[in-house]
């Protein structure tokens, strides 16, 4: 299993500001491993990065795009579904039984579900509100999402487990058609080795271990 390494800041509070310009981030490991395993087509740069303090472990994705696509649809979750994202799964075990997606557009907005084998999606549960937030920034060539989540509602889903989360970390990139339609390039961390794009799949997860 491929793992990262999770530093530990001092700070007790921190702020996201979505632009990705806390000195937080520079004492974190960057991570650029990210590969779409089913297309040939050159991937743009993407970088993750996460740092913990003593209450939360935050998350930063750093997107090269030029071109960012945001689905029209005025349902939320059916809009997201179909617009640029980045996406971080979090399990138990690798029995998937049950884990927890969160699917972040570069608004901001987020679609959060528990899910169990086979796909079996349950959009009624959320994330609770008051233990994570989102902030992000569009650019001209890039976008930012940052992320905070505390360390008290992975624990209350039974998700970190002696310093380490079983995550998976994933970009969805809409690119448009000669028909003008939109489809999506899959593109993970880890290479799940699947036939077809599968993100929901145990061979699709690593591991963030927490330093002290």
């Amino acid at each position: 299993m491929k793992i990262y390494k999770v530093h530990k800041v001092e700070n007790k509070e921190v702020i996201l500001s979505g632009k990705g310009n806390h000195s937080i981030w520079e004492k974190a490991n960057s991570l650029t491993d990210f590969s779409s395993p089913w297309q040939e087509e050159l991937i743009k740069k993407i970088e993750f990065k996460a740092v913990h303090n003593s209450e939360k472990i935050f998350f930063q994705f750093k997107v090269d795009d030029d071109c960012v696509y945001i689905h029209p649809s005025k349902d939320k979750n059916d809009s997201i579904n179909n617009s640029d994202r980045v996406e971080l799964f979090f399990r138990s075990d690798a029995s998937l039984n049950p884990y927890y997606c969160l699917e972040i557009d570069p608004l901001s907005r987020i679609m959060d579900f528990k899910a169990k084998p086979n796909k079996d999606f349950d959009f009624n549960w959320n994330w609770p509100l008051e233990e994570i937030e989102v902030k992000s920034t569009i650019e001209t060539n890039y976008f930012i999402v940052e992320i905070a989540i505390t360390f008290q509602s992975l624990k209350d889903l039974n998700l970190l487990k002696d310093g380490k989360i079983e995550t998976g970390i994933y970009r969805a990139k809409y690119n448009e058609q000669e028909d003008n339609s939109f489809k999506p390039t899959w593109i993970p961390w880890i290479d799940p080795k699947t036939e077809t794009p599968n993100f929901h799949t145990p061979s699709s997860f690593g591991a963030l271990i927490l330093e002290n």
